[in-house]
């Protein structure tokens, strides 16, 4: 599969002079992207993966190609999420900088909380079944995070080398914290969780304008080679419908929260429309229970086995439904 020039097959893509994107396929739950930014013998990593070997992996697919990715001396995580920070403690020698909410925001989560979460479900619900599907490829036990060096807030230059690195906190949006790498003179931009390609975001923090604006700045911005945290390397392209996405949804649960209608109904009763082939819709679930609160200013109590029975509900009841609307009208298969 390609999007634009780029193929979306694992592992190191060299989208710049001395700049890589590690990529995991197929995107969904887990699944994240990282980056490499290098010049001289200097590298800075942005984010690590979801477990201890899949970062051992990416770490060793990089020594082996770049040189200077022997030692890493700096590590950005863009945001607090395990699929962003797991593998943390594989490079805890490095430098590490992120901003002042995600390092607290590190301090308070370990792999732990999954196996919990995960735990606390009912055997045989619908819930239990869908976070074991979804998250049992990883390794989430005993995982801790190594102490963050630097904190900022807002904005940061950093240099790699030669090389300018610009990291700015758009946030709170897809989380309380959520960073973009810029690196000006190579035309790149690493957008953490502020961009998926090809499936539904999770909305964890919010406001959705927050993070239309994000969209807004990076499409400003003269660089065209975008590293999303899930999907393809992609262009300005893919970043203006994930914007339309999120004006979408707004809309949409806008719609249901003026006729009076409760998140949860609301989550199963919108329609997709452009966006009915995308993954991972059951995010819907997630995503309504934030915007209600954003729209009503009030935070109703939602526990994190709630979320995941409604999603399990969801992903099974509406399996069939979004494979039909995604089936070839000529071959009348699936793609």
């Amino acid at each position: 599969m390609t999007t634009g020039s780029w193929s979306f097959s694992k592992g190191l893509h060299e989208v710049g002079k001395g700049v890589w994107a590690y990529i995991q396929p197929d995107g969904s739950w887990g699944w994240s992207n990282a980056g490499l930014i290098t010049d001289g013998e200097e590298s800075l990593l942005v984010d690590t993966l979801f477990d201890l070997k899949l970062t051992d992996e990416m770490l060793c697919t990089m020594r082996d190609a770049v040189p200077s990715a022997r030692e890493i001396d700096t590590l950005v995580n863009t945001h607090a999420n395990g699929d962003h920070t797991f593998g943390n403690a594989l490079v805890a020698d490095a430098r590490i900088i992120t901003t002042h909410v995600v390092a607290d925001r590190l301090e308070e989560d370990g792999g732990d909380r999954l196996v919990n979460i995960a735990a606390s479900l009912a055997d045989g619900s619908l819930g239990k079944r869908f976070i074991t599907e979804v998250f049992g490829p990883f390794d989430h036990a005993g995982i801790v995070h190594p102490p963050v060096s630097e904190t900022f807030t807002g904005e940061k230059w950093l240099k790699v080398g030669d090389k300018d690195v610009h990291l700015i906190d758009v946030g709170p949006a897809h989380t309380a914290s959520d960073m973009l790498v810029h690196v000006p003179k190579e035309g790149v931009v690493y957008t953490g969780d502020i961009l998926f390609v090809g499936g539904h975001p999770a909305v964890w923090a919010g406001p959705i304008g927050n993070w239309i604006a994000a969209c807004e700045m990076i499409l400003k911005w003269d660089s065209e080679i975008i590293v999303p945290g899930h999907g393809p390397v992609c262009g300005k392209a893919e970043v203006a419908n994930f914007r339309d996405y999120l004006q979408y949804f707004y809309d949409e649960g806008k719609k249901r929260y003026d006729a009076g209608m409760g998140w949860r109904e609301a989550a199963f009763d919108v329609a997709w429309g452009p966006f009915s082939e995308w993954g991972e819709a059951e995010r819907v679930i997630i995503n309504m229970a934030t915007l209600w609160r954003e729209l009503s200013g009030i935070a109703e109590p939602v526990g994190s086995p709630e979320l995941w029975e409604l999603m399990g509900r969801y992903h099974y009841e509406h399996k069939p439904r979004m494979a039909a609307a995604a089936a070839c009208p000529v071959c009348d298969h699936s793609h």
